[in-house]
This record gives C-alpha cells, sequence and structure tokens, in this order.
C-alpha cells in the first residue's frame, strides 16, 4: 500500500485561552488531522511555514506520521491516545466511519445524534474553556459524526469545540466502569432540553451505544460490553396506534376536500395514504409507470422503494431525498397494492391534469423536485382545521398524514380482510400488524358485549334442593363442602 500523499491541507493555528498553541494539518484525506503543539505562537508559526513550504514545493507527505519524506524523522510531539488504549471519542469516530458506507441516510443522522448525546457527556471533570453546549452539539452531530462533512475545514467555533472535547473525552476504559455507563445511559434518556425523551427515542439511541461498545468488544479494545453489567429500568415501549388517530372515511374526504380548494395537485398524495395505505415515503417514490389504473373497476401499485426525507448532509447524492428499498425489504423487492376505484379515478384525474416532477416522479414540490414533508404536513394540517369542527380538530384525529394510512389499514382490518392479506399490502409483518393495530379494530365489543349478555340471560339459577330424611341434614357447624 502506498504510504505517501501529495494531498496535503494545513489548518489554522488553533489558538485556545489557557492552551499551547496546536498546527493541525491533514494528509490524503484522513482523519483525525495530525497535531503539533508548541509553547508559543512563534514556534507553532515557524513549523506551519516550514508544512506549508513542502506543500507549495509539491512534495510528497507522509501517511503514518504526516511529515513531507524530505524531512529527517523529528521526534514526535506530545502523544495522540493509542490504538490500545483511545479516548471515547476517538472510538466513536471509527464507529462511525465504520458504520457510514452501508447505512442508510436517516441511519447515519440518527448514528451521529446519538454519539454526539453521548460524547457530549462522557467528559472529564472540572473542564475549563468549554463551548457553549449549542456548539458542541454542531461540532458533533454535524461535524465530527458525519465524514463527509469532516473532510471539510471546520470554522473557528466548531474547531474549538473538537479541540476540547479531544482533550476532555474519557478514556474509553473509563466507559467500562457502571458509573460511567451509567451517565452515558441517563444522557440518551434525555432530550437535548432535560426532558425525558420518547420511549422509542431512547431506545434507538441505547442501540446505538450498545452497538459502538460490541464494535470496541470486536477490536479487542473491551473485554465484554460494559452495557449488559448495568442494570437499569427500560421504558415500556408502546407500539399500538392510538385509535384516536383513525378518521371514518366520511372524515377523511371531508379533508380532501378542502386539500382540493386549496392544493389540488395534493387530493392523490394523500388518498394513496389512506386508500392504498401507503407510506409517505413511498408516495414520494410513485412514478407513473408504478400506476396500473383503468377506465374501470380496481386497479393496483407497484411499489419498488420508498424516497424518506433525510437531509442533504447524510445522503451520498446530496440530494435531500434517499432513494432506497421499501422498508424491510431487499433492494429489488416490489410490493402490490390493490386500490380502490376511487384511487383509481384520483390518480387518472391528477396524471392528466398536473405535470411530473423533474425527475418523473407522479408527485413534485413547487419548484419541480421531490415533494416535501414541510409542504404536504402544511397543506394538510390547514385542511384539517377548516374541515373539522373546533372539538374534533382538538384531538388527535388525523392529526399527521401519517395517520392516514393508520386509518387506512384499520378499515380494511374492520372490514374483515384477513390480516395476512393486509399485511402485504401494508408491507407488515403479520406479528407486527396486530400488535400495532390490534387497538384500532373496532366492532369486536359488541359483539363480545352481545355474547356475554345472551350467557346471562340463558344461564337461570336452579332452584335449591331441600334436603329429604333419608340424605339427612348437616349438623350445625359441619360444612357440605369437601374438606
Amino acid at each position: 500500500m502506498n504510504d505517501e500523499s501529495y494531498d496535503v491541507r494545513i489548518w489554522e493555528i488553533m489558538k485556545r485561552k489557557g492552551r499551547k498553541p496546536t498546527v493541525r494539518w491533514v494528509v490524503g484525506g484522513v482523519l483525525p488531522p495530525f497535531r503539533r503543539t508548541f509553547s508559543t505562537v512563534p514556534l507553532a508559526d515557524g513549523f506551519r511555514s516550514k508544512l506549508m513550504v513542502a506543500t507549495n514545493r509539491g512534495e510528497p507527505f507522509s501517511l503514518t506520521d504526516g511529515l513531507p519524506l524530505s524531512w529527517e524523522r523529528e521526534a514526535p510531539g506530545p502523544p495522540e491516545p493509542t490504538p490500545e488504549a483511545p479516548t471515547w471519542y476517538r472510538h466513536a469516530l471509527k464507529y462511525c466511519d465504520m458504520k457510514w458506507p452501508h447505512a442508510a441516510a436517516n441511519s447515519r443522522s440518527g448514528i451521529a445524534e446519538a454519539l454526539a448525546v453521548v460524547t457530549a457527556a462522557l467528559i472529564h471533570e472540572d473542564q475549563s474553556d468549554a463551548p457553549e453546549p449549542q456548539t458542541l452539539r454542531d461540532a458533533l452531530y454535524g461535524w465530527a459524526f458525519n465524514p463527509p462533512k469532516r473532510a471539510q475545514e471546520p470554522t473557528p467555533e466548531i474547531a474549538h469545540a473538537i479541540d476540547w472535547i479531544e482533550d476532555a473525552s474519557v478514556s474509553l476504559a473509563d466507559v467500562a466502569k457502571p458509573a460511567v455507563i451509567r451517565q452515558a445511559l441517563d444522557a440518551v434518556a434525555l432530550t437535548m432540553e432535560g426532558k425525558k425523551a420518547a420511549t422509542s427515542t431512547f431506545s434507538r439511541k441505547r442501540a446505538i451505544l450498545y452497538n459502538a461498545l460490541e464494535y470496541a468488544v470486536e477490536l479487542e479494545l473491551l473485554d465484554a460490553n460494559p452495557v449488559d453489567k448495568v442494570k437499569r429500568a427500560r421504558p415500556t415501549y408502546q407500539e399500538a396506534v392510538d385509535r384516536r388517530v383513525v378518521a371514518s372515511p366520511s372524515q377523511v374526504r371531508r379533508i380532501l376536500a378542502e386539500v382540493k380548494k386549496s392544493r389540488p395537485a395534493l387530493v392523490a398524495f394523500f388518498g394513496c395514504l389512506y386508500f392504498a395505505a401507503l407510506r409517505p415515503a413511498e408516495a414520494v417514490r410513485l412514478r407513473p409507470e408504478n400506476c396500473h389504473l383503468p377506465k374501470r373497476g380496481w386497479g393496483y401499485l407497484e411499489l419498488t422503494g420508498s424516497s424518506p426525507r433525510a437531509g442533504s448532509a447524510w445522503t451520498d447524492s446530496g440530494n435531500t431525498h434517499d432513494d432506497r428499498s421499501l422498508k424491510h425489504r431487499s433492494e429489488k423487492e416490489v410490493r402490490t397494492v390493490p386500490i380502490p376505484p376511487e384511487l383509481v379515478a384520483l390518480l387518472r384525474w391528477h396524471l392528466d391534469t398536473f405535470e411530473r416532477s423533474k425527475d418523473g416522479r407522479v408527485f413534485r414540490s413547487v419548484r419541480g423536485g421531490p415533494l416535501s414533508e414541510s409542504l404536504y404536513g402544511h397543506v394538510w394540517s390547514e385542511a384539517r382545521a377548516v374541515a373539522l369542527s373546533e372539538a374534533v380538530a382538538a384531538t388527535p384525529l388525523a392529526e399527521r398524514p401519517y395517520d392516514l394510512r393508520h386509518g387506512g389499514v384499520s378499515l380494511w382490518l374492520n372490514a374483515g380482510v384477513g390480516a395476512p392479506e393486509v399485511a402485504e399490502r401494508a408491507g407488515h409483518s403479520v406479528n407486527v400488524l396486530l400488535r400495532v393495530y390490534a387497538k384500532c379494530i373496532d366492532g369486536q365489543a359488541h359483539v363480545a358485549n352481545q355474547r356475554i349478555q345472551d350467557a346471562l340471560e340463558r344461564m337461570v339459577d336452579p332452584e335449591p334442593v331441600e334436603p329429604t330424611d333419608a340424605e339427612g341434614e348437616a349438623e350445625p357447624g359441619e360444612s357440605d363442602e369437601p374438606g
């Protein structure tokens, strides 16, 4: 393997109050950067100038120590944490880099968020010159744990925060201590505002922390995962859909009528969420060739993928939406969803009336790109407020566009469609379907009540039978019950 590179970027000298000036530079795009600390700014500036001269001459630099190959090997500066004893921050960087190439955009963002929360919590005590919490979060979430961003020179504020966390981060060996790992678990249980996090958020972040420590075990940096040693009550995670969000067909149609008045190009989009129970990301990905729309009767949609919004900082393409396979399905797997004549008519009308997006999608944003969550969420909120009474609008009923999918699946189940068929159309497993939508199946209580009532009316207590002389009477104090 080639151990040299001509790709060298030299950063500005890091000057921090109460700390010695530090020169940092990157060779071959490999991060974290090389560092040299000096007692005075002139000494640091002199060393940086030598690096600049070698760069301007086009000299190759070593990927091992970061110095020009023409230089005699110098004694290294202050030692960095070694691979045998890294800090938590350095290990978290390595874990992030390992996960990034194979993770979906939203997963990348989730990993960065969890690692940022944990890293900010796992620091030595009595740290002076600490950055503002929001600046530290921006440095960790938006730069350190985003490899493409990390390849760019940070702003002075971000650089200061990163330099601070380099010194403040506890060692990975310390994380193995029960008190420290409990500190990390407490951090993922709270929001940035210090409030209790949702159970789903806690579970997701805890899983990332656990996986990062499993990676340390894999690298033989830890003997065992320290999370297993800490007994901490896990919050109960309620997956079931709140039945209060499920709207009736007439309520959905009233809201769609208001959408048609204000933003007619979105009526068919919301129709796909309800009548076909699509996830919003699946409807965003829909193309005309996926729509089979006969003039009469039922049609069907062939779903080949989804386009969840993740943000351009987390996608490989730099687009805000991440085109990927269907949820929990392989890359080339297709899901077929039959659609009723009402949705067939809506889609036929939409395709005849409105333009496609720039890349050929059925639904588009105002500027022609993929339909954005902020746009359709705002339109739905306004139409819902007009279509529903004030009292109903104050409830969770169809509060979010995603609740249309819940309404569609609940409608199918209550219509008596078998769970395997509903699960296939909705893209669930049967187990998940019944667990999530168990509380949304209506009509069963009435049937159960009637059966109980019938039983109560049929079962009449028999007349008491007086004991005969032959049978004998029980003596006082004796019981007829077996002893």
